[in-house]
């Protein structure tokens, strides 16, 4: 289906098929590149979630906002190509400048400003919006806010055995959404406006994507989402100079709706509870429930919002049980848990894949070392007609390799090695650690074996993983 959506939208056959992670997601994305266009598939079997994105993605189009073009939807509308914007979200450039001892630099905080002025566009600019067509409610109401709380009650707060009296809990949520309701709630809400859903150009420029939870409610939502973003890990005082910035831009609207600035930074802190609450239960479901380790390890910063917001920043409303699950919670374990040391102390692994015809790949840390595993002895795609023209990385060449026993004893076997070096590295506070596959052709069996390994030590260890395919990138360098 893919190769011939492309075909029809390209005029030109799909030579690569790329599949993308896709997060915290039930959606399934995939890069087609042809000879001369490219693109991004997004695979979904629920339809009014996708009806909902599409009908948005060209509306803002329609209206100058940076978001990615449609191109083409399937007659189903299970499926749709839209505009490859690349694969730098801010959240990992902001990470990779703090990696390399930047800090959250000057560069950095001029791309959050303008995320924020762009923010403002988005939630002014949909007076006309058809709320109707929103997913899966038409206005973050009583029943949004319901829902955002029970996820954290239930997939937080049961499976980290924090203690609460459930009435008494309940009834503090209804207390807290009363107050929240009192705010105007009739902006364009973004629903998920967080630094992995913006994208970065290459001349630095913004693009914005997964917006298709959006629907109508209060504009103090969005911006919680951008700067308490757990991992994102903003410091406090850009925090407020970010808040500050985003009221200045706002205040004409604010004003002319008959609403005070100063009600409205008040209650932008209930929001940000509201946020981490959300956001802990879904670490909380993606972590404990699906056993993703990489969401547990946002828990920590998590907690030192929610501490930070109750001890600098507490509600005019009366919340006793919610007060007394905020403190448990902060003197929990989980609080401490997991490693949270800076990014730039973090391990770097760099995973690589080559062709053996070329040479095995130099280690740019300049320590040397490392590991190199020959995948040759794996059975060969590239001797197959049909899998020639595919990589390692696309969904063919995927399928034929990840059902056979001796690639799967192969991964577990290279894991061992991997992995023991992984932790001795970090219990000792080396900076890179370099991981090579090698095939004959650097094209499939390399290829796979590197993706996979990557997201393994992604998937059970806190550290910066690098992927490079050396062959396939300099394919992609001589043409």
């Amino acid at each position: 289906m893919l190769s011939s959506l492309f075909e029809k939208w390209a005029g030109e056959p799909c030579l690569q098929q790329l599949a993308l992670g896709a997060n915290g997601s039930n959606r399934h994305y995939v890069r087609l590149i042809g000879k001369t266009h490219r693109c991004i598939a997004a695979l979904n079997d629920d339809v009014r979630e996708n009806k909902a994105f599409v009908y948005l993605a060209r509306y803002f189009k329609s209206r100058a906002l940076p978001v990615p073009e449609v191109y083409l939807v399937s007659d189903d509308y299970k499926c749709y190509l839209q505009q490859d914007l690349g694969d730098t979200t801010l959240y990992a450039y902001a990470y990779d400048k703090r990696r390399e001892g930047g800090g959250f630099d000057k560069d950095t905080l001029s791309l959050y400003r303008q995320a924020v002025a762009d923010l403002v566009r988005f939630q002014t600019a949909g007076g006309d919006i058809d709320y109707s067509i929103a997913y899966p409610r038409s206005d973050f109401d009583r029943q949004s806010m319901q829902w955002d709380l029970n996820y954290f009650k239930y997939y937080f707060l049961k499976l980290a055995y924090i203690p609460f009296d459930e009435q008494l809990l309940e009834n503090d949520f209804s207390t807290l959404i009363e107050y929240l309701l009192q705010e105007d709630c009739t902006y364009f809400m973004y629903r998920d406006f967080q630094s992995r859903n913006i994208m970065v150009s290459d001349n630095r420029d913004l693009y914005y994507i997964d917006f298709q939870g959006a629907r109508r409610g209060a504009a103090q939502y969005d911006l919680a989402s951008l700067i308490y973003s757990a991992k994102s890990d903003i410091p406090d005082v850009i925090r407020e100079e970010l808040l500050e910035y985003y009221l200045q831009l706002m205040e004409p609207h604010i004003t002319q709706r008959g609403h005070s600035v100063d009600t409205f930074r008040h209650r932008f802190y209930g929001y940000v509870l509201l946020r981490i609450m959300q956001a802990m239960g879904a670490y909380g479901y993606r972590g404990y429930y699906e056993r993703k380790d990489h969401f547990l390890k946002s828990i920590p910063l998590a907690i030192a919002n929610l501490k930070n917001i109750v001890d600098f920043h507490p509600l005019p409303v009366h919340l006793p049980q919610l007060e007394k699950v905020w403190q448990a919670i902060a003197q929990s374990p989980l609080a401490s848990s997991f490693n949270t040391s800076s990014i730039a102390d973090r391990l770097t692994v760099t995973v690589s894949s080559f062709s053996y015809k070329k040479g095995i790949p130099q280690d740019p840390s300049g320590n040397g070392g490392g590991h190199v595993f020959d995948c040759r002895a794996l059975p060969n795609p590239g001797r197959y007609p049909q899998y020639r023209s595919y990589t390692g990385r696309d969904l063919p060449v995927i399928d034929f390799l990840k059902d056979l026993q001796e690639v799967k004893t192969f991964l577990d076997n290279t894991q061992n090695i991997v992995f023991q070096s992984i932790e001795k590295y970090q219990e000792r506070h080396f900076a890179s650690l370099m991981v090579s596959f090698g095939c004959t052709g650097g094209q499939h069996r390399s290829v796979y074996c590197a993706e996979q390994m990557a997201k393994r030590i992604k998937q059970h260890y806190d550290c910066y993983v690098v992927v490079r395919h050396v062959e396939q990138e300099n394919k992609i360098l001589k043409n």
